[in-house]
């Protein structure tokens, strides 16, 4: 090639990188000049990015600036302009919640079904410009929002005074609601609750505050008359926040005041007791949730009621605690596989096999779990389609799709993120593959993932389970002598293979190390002069990570299972979740009292099927996987003789 002509297109080349260099420059400046509030540079930077790919963005901060003063014509023209965005959604919430916040009701009713993105806030407004414009049903509908043990909206509270000026909110009414946000330990919210009683029905806040601070000396003391209904509830408060943390310590006051309640309230207290019973793993759960006979039990209650029944081996209780629960709850895959285990347990195989067949096909644990029953190893579905190559740059020219990609390059990951996840509305399971395949080429692996995990009937498990950096990984496990698939099952759940990744608890890089963690195992590792920015690099990532898991499955008798509840929630409650006998690892898996780790556990160790498969391995079911737990009298011991081992210190 003519050596002028490669000097050109080397200068058009670099012109191009240093333009695109600017344009991100002024961007990101544009949105500090927004953040800042000096709008001046915010006009002056847009005009520079006109035509930009990321021009909407600029746009939306423009108009946010002066949304009180922005015209009807103004606002709705940038929502039809970039209806493909996110933007469009976010920019009608905004001027919804003004709107609302100005009584601006005319205007409100007519842009609020467009909204996609509708929330608590919002709902209220609507209901209160439907009250305002004379709708006469409104107000009772209004009710549904009062039954929270959150917090609500400052928008609902006028629609709540309207419900007590009008009658349409009792006693009875207030009493559950307070109910509510007391099982779930909401005393600021409970203090707001109690403000709607009538006077003669006032709840002592003070003595609410010791009920929730020191139970225990409350239940003592007594500073309430038990023969006010408000007497009675904070002392079935005090013996609830008692339960929670020591079941048994809250027994013999109960059964010394008891007596002196109503049958109801009797029930509800020997629920809520149980409740917290089941989650400790206490013996006496089924025998409390009996006395609590009479009593609705909550969908949690019940579901926490089959779960004692599961480590007791009590497939009645299991069958009859899932028939009590909501129709909805009944139809998630863990009751639907926990009823089938139930009936053949008590020899109805016929009507157990009719449940597992369709879940059998549900790609995810409980799916897993129903193949094994039916004799089979939950595979990995042939790949029905493959994008093509003109497909895939179609897809790269996508308005939305090149907006989240330009943000993603810029390390703007929240707003990728949203960016990308509005464009994948409304796609079929072809353009979702193709646009997951657009996401790995980038090496935006967690979009890819979640991409391609939505598909119904076209699938790709190579995206599904992407297995990026095997050639490094591959050191560390043959190093520590880890099961592969299980590692990646992990990462894909800790991170979705995102190096920067930092958790709310300061957990970072793809393993999610926490700080002192990495700092015992570096040091066991020799490696010198360790920093924690270390963290995020690959290399050091894995070797930390590989080398911690590793230690963590010898300490506890190299079961995977309890490996992976102790990496997420720590080795001591892996342990002492076990039960006095060996347990069948997917009831020790459903009985994990953290909701977070539960689901945790759940979807790494179904992960690792998958990978397995992927892999090559020698197939091995989920319920293999899994194993049994050994017993409270096994050989398990924390942190046999290194007690400065993160697996041994006090959680």
């Amino acid at each position: 090639m003519n050596k002028f002509i490669i000097a050109v297109i080397f200068l058009a080349g670099s012109a191009f990188d240093a333009a695109a260099a600017n344009s991100e420059t002024d961007f990101l400046a544009a949105r500090e000049a927004f953040r800042s509030g000096d709008i001046a540079r915010l006009n002056t930077l847009s005009a520079r990015l006109q035509g930009h790919v990321l021009e909407p963005y600029v746009d939306y901060m423009q108009i946010l600036s002066h949304l009180k003063d922005a015209g009807p014509d103004e606002v709705k023209g940038f929502m039809q302009r970039n209806s493909d965005s996110y933007l469009s959604d976010k920019l009608r919430g905004d001027w919804l919640r003004w709107l609302g916040k100005n009584q601006r009701w005319d205007l409100f009713i007519a842009e609020y079904p467009a909204l996609a993105s509708k929330d608590t806030e919002l709902a209220c407004y609507a209901l209160q410009a439907r009250t305002a414009l004379g709708d006469s049903a409104a107000l009772r509908e209004a009710k549904a929002y009062w039954f929270s043990a959150e917090d609500q909206p400052d928008s609902c509270l006028p629609l709540f005074a309207g419900l007590a000026t009008n009658g349409l909110l009792t006693v009875d009414d207030v009493w559950a609601r307070l109910r509510l946000t007391l099982e779930a330990g909401n005393v600021s919210v409970a203090k707001h609750v109690a403000r709607y009683f009538p006077g003669q029905q006032e709840i002592p806040l003070r003595e609410l505050e010791r009920a929730a601070e020191n139970p225990a000396v409350f239940l003592d003391k007594m500073p309430v008359d038990l023969k006010t209904r408000a007497g009675r509830e904070l002392t079935i408060f005090a013996l609830s926040r008692l339960a929670r943390s020591q079941p048994q310590q809250a027994l013999p006051y109960w059964n010394e005041l008891s007596s002196r309640f109503s049958a109801e309230e009797q029930a509800y207290a020997w629920g809520q007791m149980a409740l917290h019973a089941a989650r400790k793993h206490d013996p006496a759960t089924l025998s409390w949730f009996g006395k609590a006979a009479g009593a609705r039990l909550s969908d949690l209650q019940l579901a926490w009621k089959v779960r004692a029944a599961l480590r007791e081996q009590n497939w009645q209780e299991v069958q009859a605690a899932i028939a009590a629960m909501s129709e909805a709850e009944q139809n998630q895959g863990a009751w639907r596989y926990w009823k089938a285990r139930a009936l053949k347990a008590q020899g109805k195989t016929i009507p157990a096999n009719a449940i597992w067949l369709p879940l059998s096909k549900e790609f995810n644990f409980y799916g897993q779990l129903a193949a094994g029953e039916l004799g089979a190893v939950a595979g990995i579905p042939s790949e029905s389609f493959k994008a093509g190559e003109d497909e895939i740059k179609a897809m790269e020219k996508t308005p939305a799709i090149r907006r989240a990609l330009t943000l993603y390059e810029m390390n703007l990951r929240y707003e990728a993120n949203r960016e990308w996840v509005w464009a994948m509305r409304g796609f079929d399971d072809r353009q979702l593959l193709i646009a997951a395949e657009v996401a790995r080429r980038r090496n935006w692996y967690d979009r890819a993932i979640n991409t391609a995990d939505k598909t119904v009937q076209l699938h790709d498990f190579s995206l599904r389970f992407l297995s990026p950096h095997r050639d490094v990984m591959r050191d560390y496990v043959r190093e520590t002598g880890l099961d592969e698939a299980w590692v990646y099952g992990l990462i894909r759940q800790e991170s979705r293979f995102v190096q920067q990744a930092r958790s709310g608890v300061g957990a970072s890089g793809l393993m999610q190390l926490m700080p002192g963690t990495a700092r015992w195992v570096a040091r066991r590792l020799g490696i010198n002069r360790f920093r924690q920015s270390m963290v995020n690099q690959l290399d050091t990532n894995l070797a930390l990570g590989t080398h911690y898991l590793k230690y963590v499955l010898d300490k506890l008798d190299g079961q995977p299972l309890l490996a992976t509840a102790a990496y997420n929630a720590g080795p001591r409650r892996a342990i002492r979740w076990r039960s006095p006998d060996a347990m069948e690892g997917a009831i020790y898996a459903e009985t994990i009292p953290f909701t977070e780790t539960r689901g945790y556990v759940q979807k790494v160790m179904s992960n690792a099927v998958y990978y397995g498969n992927r892999f090559g391995q020698q197939l091995l079911s989920l319920k293999q996987r899994l194993g049994t737990v050994v017993g409270e009298n096994g050989k398990t011991e924390c942190g046999g003789n290194d007690e400065r081992a993160p697996a041994c210190e006090p959680e």
